[in-house]
């Protein structure tokens, strides 16, 4: 008799039998993901979340002062960033990277390490570490129940990630320097061999916007308006013009292009075309 392979096929049948029992429930600290674009960085962070449930936990038996803690539950939190970008002052390469935190009363030091992939600390290894830094422990208005991180204090080249849990918050600071990047992009497209309008619309704008080479940009615009004579066009070149002082231009650009806003009914572009005429004329 083979007794060896019906064994093994009533084994399987016992295995499927009992998964086909399990009972999926909600975890107990669900994990997130929370993605926010800082500068031109996109900055992501995968975590879990567990509730407090009426328990002591920052400060107390489960979550001591002066000990490595893996900021949350389950897998420690992952931190990535899509660029090089600064967090509190300091230099980071893009990559993903674990993050876990030394709790303390009044500070808290935050480890970024180099093995994303650790299932709580308990082989976490300081030679791992990347880079350490002291931040602030600060009070939430109320209790906070459930783990959470979020993004505040967002700016267009900045912003700050908090984790907030109990009666306890603190707050990272994230920083992408996005100009260095645009600049060169736009001179390596205005320097190519073919440019595009939009190029070249983008890239008078922004020297106008950020006070760059404003003289740079007045070329720019002039070849933006050789190409495409629209009256969003002939504003860009004329609030350029109106800056350096060429009003002749200005007002010309300024008339040029408020004949057709007016047939679109812009009245945006009506209002700033007729804004410059203004200014100029009253020089």
């Amino acid at each position: 008799m083979k007794l060896f392979p019906i064994l093994t096929v009533f084994a399987l049948l016992i295995s499927f039998s009992k998964a086909s029992a399990q009972i999926n429930t909600p975890a107990a600290s669900p994990s997130a993901t929370l993605t926010q674009v800082v500068g031109l960085s996109k900055v992501t962070i995968d975590y879990s979340r567990p509730m407090l449930k009426g328990r002591q936990m920052i400060g107390g038996k489960l979550i001591p002062y002066g000990q490595v803690w893996r900021t949350g539950a389950n897998k420690i939190p992952n931190l990535t960033l899509s660029h090089d970008m600064a967090i509190e002052g300091k230099s980071i390469k893009a990559g993903t990277y674990g993050l876990v935190t030394v709790p303390g009363e009044k500070r808290w030091t935050v480890v970024l390490s180099k093995n994303p992939n650790q299932w709580g600390t308990y082989n976490y290894k300081t030679e791992e570490d990347l880079m350490r830094f002291d931040v602030e422990a600060g009070k939430t208005a109320s209790s906070i129940e459930q783990f959470t991180f979020s993004f505040m204090t967002l700016t267009p080249a900045s912003a700050h990630l908090v984790m907030q849990w109990e009666n306890t918050e603190i707050k990272i600071r994230l920083s992408h320097d996005a100009e260095a990047g645009i600049l060169k992009e736009i001179d390596e497209k205005t320097s190519a061999a073919e440019v595009t309008s939009e190029t070249y619309y983008d890239a008078a704008n922004y020297y106008f916007e950020h006070d760059k080479d404003l003289d740079k940009a007045y070329v720019w615009a002039s070849k933006l308006v050789e190409m495409d004579k629209k009256y969003w066009t002939y504003y860009v070149r004329a609030k350029i013009a109106a800056k350096l002082g060429k009003c002749d231009v200005a007002i010309a650009d300024a008339q040029a292009g408020l004949v057709d806003a007016t047939k679109d009914n812009d009245q945006s572009y009506v209002e700033n075309l007729q804004r410059i005429i203004q200014q100029c004329s009253g020089k």
